[in-house]
């Protein structure tokens, strides 16, 4: 039972990452530090955003419109940290 904790365990390690990732690409790209236009940036930019956005949309529509800034990577961020907590802490309870 253990090591089926670590694998979740590793698993949303692996999604937080994901996650960091395209939040600092996000802001690269909106600070034009990266251009868009190039095909390796566009790849990964289309690839991060196929991925994260079925987690992201489910958070869009009960968040409030918040136009110009977008909560919903946060949001999913700390449930992500959070839902990591909880399998931490009671791993050793099963």
């Amino acid at each position: 039972m253990t090591s089926l904790f670590q694998i979740l365990i590793l698993i949303l390690d692996v999604i937080w990452f994901i996650m960091i990732v395209h939040i600092i690409m996000s802001w690269l790209l909106n600070f034009q530090v990266l251009n868009p236009r190039q095909p390796i940036v566009f790849q990964i930019w289309t690839g991060l955003n196929r991925f994260l956005e079925p987690i992201y949309e489910p958070i869009r529509r009960v968040l409030p419109d918040t136009r110009p800034l977008d909560l919903a990577p946060l949001v999913a961020l700390i449930a992500v940290y959070a839902l990591r907590i909880i399998i931490r802490n009671n791993m050793y309870a099963f």
